[in-house]
């Protein structure tokens, strides 16, 4: 997996395609199951991330990226 939102996109619909199984059942699918809701609570906090790192840009397009302590520094994005 590379880090994009669009290969999380397609990590998650691959996991969701395993869970569609016939195939599967018993404890494989107990232990799909298991991985499939660590991989939302994983998947939920990188969108969080990636959603705080565009309110940061659309903050520094607004405010100016010149302006000395535009965004607090944790906040920062490079360019």
């Amino acid at each position: 997996m590379k880090n994009t939102l669009g290969d999380l996109n397609n990590l998650l619909f691959a996991q969701l395609e395993k869970l569609g199984d016939d195939d599967i059942e018993g404890e494989e699918l107990e232990g799909e199951i298991r991985r499939s809701e660590a991989m939302a609570k994983v998947s939920e906090q990188i969108i969080k991330t990636g959603e705080l790192q565009l309110k940061a840009i659309q903050h520094m397009d607004e405010y100016g990226y010149e302006r000395e302590k535009a965004v607090p520094e944790m906040l920062e994005v490079r360019r």
